[in-house]
């Protein structure tokens, strides 16, 4: 890689990634409990979520300063640089809250309307994922590939839920029709990760309703490198509407079935 830019972007990102997870993994309080909620009683924001993103936030700003920011737990600002970080520092949070293993620190930059670099720190799992564009996607230092296609019938698929009671209620009757007709399905909590397990082939394919953009702008460009599609609806990108992840050859059944079954909305 010779682009400076994403280098040096690279390089912040994956020290950030770090401090953070070193942070939430060394100095989770045994008592730890729920700070706040958002946009319902069990969408929780504990203390170590405000802690990473402020220890994220600082780190962006002594090392880039005039990058502007987007962040979960609040964090945000223009930035004069062109450059945007977009922060989730724990994806995951239930899990996080319940002691289980399936969190994760995303951090991704964008520049010119695109991502340029994305990094999935999980440090219970001992991996840190990292992508940038047109270079590939790695963990540690290996390198990502998704798995060749199989049948939708064959399939291996990753989903979420929202916290809403009606959006949860409509996931729940796409999940009923969809599940006779895959291998199976899997629920891990994390989107972030979900789509690192494409690029890593411990998944097939992914979809979610309800993201954010910092829940998937890390992830989908590693799974993107890693030579899997990623996109919404039948010819838009990722979006708040559906997110859809999974090789070439899966995806485009795997889409066309959840916009069939009004996977997009509630």
């Amino acid at each position: 890689m010779n682009d400076p830019l994403k280098t040096e972007l690279l390089a912040v990102a994956l020290e950030a990634a770090a401090l953070a997870g070193d942070l939430l993994r060394d100095g989770r309080p045994a008592d730890l409990s729920v700070a706040a909620t958002k946009t319902s009683p069990i969408d929780v924001v504990t203390e170590m979520d405000l802690a990473a993103e402020k220890l994220i936030t600082g780190f962006l700003a002594e090392r880039r300063p005039r990058d502007g920011l987007l962040g979960e737990e609040g964090a945000s600002s223009e930035g004069t640089s062109g450059v945007r970080w977009v922060i989730d520092p724990i994806d995951g949070t239930v899990n996080y809250l319940y002691g289980l293993p399936s969190w994760a620190v995303s951090i991704a930059a964008e520049a010119g309307g695109q991502t340029l670099v994305g990094v999935v720190a999980a440090p219970m799992r001992g991996e840190t994922y990292h992508a940038v564009l047109g270079a590939g996607a790695y963990c540690g230092e290996r390198t990502l590939r998704v798995r060749p296609a199989p049948s939708l019938g064959q399939a291996l698929i990753g989903t979420g839920f929202g916290y809403l009671t009606e959006r949860r209620a409509a996931q729940a009757e796409v999940l009923r029709t969809l599940l006779p007709e895959v291998r199976d399905i899997r629920r891990g909590g994390s989107a972030a990760i979900d789509l690192c397990d494409v690029a890593c082939g411990r998944l097939d394919g992914y979809y979610e309703r309800g993201l954010n953009p910092w829940d998937f702008a890390a992830g989908a460009l590693i799974a993107r490198e890693a030579g899997a599609l990623v996109g919404g609806r039948p010819g838009t990108e990722p979006s708040g509407e559906l997110t859809v992840a999974a090789p070439s050859g899966l995806f485009e059944p795997l889409r066309d079935r959840l916009e069939a079954l009004g996977a997009w909305h509630d």
